[in-house]
């Protein structure tokens, strides 16, 4: 089936963006112009409190599928695949590829105890991985099972990110990409290699740790017989080494250029900066992320949170609300004894680094009804993603915002996020950025595409912040601090 694609059908570019709960598959032709994309779901597993793991041969038979369905669709004759992967987690895997355990992911916390590893190291080397001590991220993640799974790993042969794995299924080949490789926290970001001082202190055999290819669009191998079969694509089709989703979905969208800035608001909250180069000095125990591009060259800075959509829904749910009566609560008048809200009910990245973190609703009084408290709890989330975007680059006054995602749809709530950062928004609609970043990359290497540096996504201007209000939510986040801060104290 894969050898009778007939050659008379137009060239297409499959990106295949392996996410945490689902891969999506977009295919477009040598103009970038989207035709087709599918999707397909697996389960994440979480066998104890705090794990979360996934078994990689799902998310294969899961591409498999999004594939055929997909290629089928835009009825393209395949020339490049190109991949895009959920960040951070592990797949252990032996000489053949197999996996010796389930797939540990980025939402795991069991390696709590295998960071201070990671605090013992010296500033310098501390430096050197440019992010916060996550973790759910590989190097914690091998440390632990070095501490309590020491036969799995002597099993290991390759500790794959979740992407390279699927990739090796492909093409039988091994490598690792720096987009990917640098959000391990064993990778040495001013190197641009694996960090040995690192990887010595977590007692791991170096030697786990694939080859890292010059960039994400370098050739990383060819469809194999057997992977052309099961995918329903020509055997011998060049495969992309592929990108981190982010660097991505960077890609997808045309954010390059250092200066602007993109908040998405979906599960959790990412606002994300490209850097012309890196920080000097690196600080030790900084709050954001820094991260390789999918480029040849270059980083970029992102702001990190954990309770964005995820935290909202619990409160629409406890208050018994709709989504639309939720966000009509952006629409209330402010109120001089509105209550706050702490929306840390999953801990918290930036700034806190604190996965013990815990939410609140305080200040209440028995004239507070269930819309004030919706109306907190959005003013909540919009101070959390303000002290978010405060870690990154300072942006330019005036300067719009690029806002994308599904949690950033509503009006009121647009304009709450504008007053709560201090800068316009513009609303980009890109259709499966990843997918579409992950096809690219497959064009440029092999030469059909010389430069994936796409266009900006056109931006249309969705709200203007009020000065007042964002003096408001000035005092409303100092006041926001200190009842977290009291919190903290009460709980330790």
């Amino acid at each position: 089936m894969s050898d009778t694609t007939p050659s008379s059908r137009r060239p297409g570019l499959v990106g295949v963006d392996l996410g945490t709960a689902s891969v999506k598959v977009v295919v477009c032709d040598h103009e970038t112009h989207l035709l087709a994309q599918a999707q397909a779901d697996y389960a994440v597993e979480h066998p104890r409190p705090g794990w979360a793991e996934s078994d990689p041969q799902d998310w294969l038979r899961a591409t498999a599928t999004a594939v055929r369905r997909a290629v089928a669709a835009a009825d393209v004759r395949p020339t490049a695949i190109g991949l895009s992967g959920q960040m951070h987690g592990v797949v252990a895997a032996d000489d053949r590829g197999r996996t010796v355990r389930p797939a540990m992911l980025w939402s795991d916390a069991r390696a709590a105890a295998e960071v201070d590893s990671y605090r013992a190291l010296p500033d310098d080397v501390r430096a050197r991985l440019a992010n916060p001590l996550v973790p759910g991220m590989a190097g914690p993640m091998l440390g632990w099972l070095a501490h309590h799974e020491p036969d799995r790993l002597r099993e290991t042969r390759w500790a794959l990110q979740p992407k390279d794995w699927l990739r090796h299924q492909l093409t039988g080949e091994v490598h690792a990409e720096p987009s990917d490789a640098s959000a391990t926290l064993l990778y040495d970001l001013v190197a641009d290699d694996w960090d040995r001082d690192v990887v010595d202190a977590l007692d791991l055999d170096p030697r786990i740790l694939p080859a890292v290819l010059p960039s994400a669009s370098a050739h990383a191998g060819l469809v194999t017989p057997r992977a052309a079969e099961l995918l329903g694509v020509p055997a011998g089709t060049p495969v992309a080494a592929g990108a981190a989703d982010t660097a991505a979905a960077m890609l997808g969208t045309g954010l390059v250029r250092a200066g602007t800035v993109q908040l998405t608001i979906g599960t959790g909250v990412q606002v994300v900066t490209p850097l012309d180069e890196l920080p000097a000095p690196l600080a030790p125990r900084p709050v954001t992320h820094t991260y390789r591009t999918a480029g040849p060259a270059g980083w970029y800075a992102m702001a990190a949170g954990l309770n964005g959509g995820s935290t909202l829904a619990w409160v629409r749910q406890i208050l018994g609300l709709t989504w639309p009566e939720l966000y009509d609560a952006a629409r209330l008048a402010p109120e001089d004894d509105d209550p706050l809200f702490l929306p840390y009910l999953h801990g918290e990245r930036t700034p806190w680094l604190d996965p013990g973190l815990r939410g609140a609703w305080t200040d209440l009084s028995p004239r507070h009804d269930r819309s004030r408290l919706a109306r907190a709890a959005l003013e909540g989330v919009a101070i959390a993603v303000r002290t978010a975007f405060d870690g990154l680059p300072a942006l330019p006054g005036g300067s719009p915002v690029r806002i994308a995602g599904g949690g950033t749809v509503e009006p009121a709530w647009r304009q709450m996020l504008s007053d709560a950062i201090g800068h316009p928004l513009e609303a980009v609609e890109v259709n499966a950025a990843s997918g579409l970043g992950a096809a690219l990359l497959g064009g440029l290497s092999t030469g059909t595409l010389r430069d994936a540096v796409r266009p900006s996504a056109p931006g249309e201007l969705v709200a203007t912040p009020n000065p007042d209000e964002h003096d408001r939510f000035a005092a409303r986040a100092l006041r926001a601090r200190d009842r977290l801060q009291a919190l903290r104290q009460a709980t330790t």
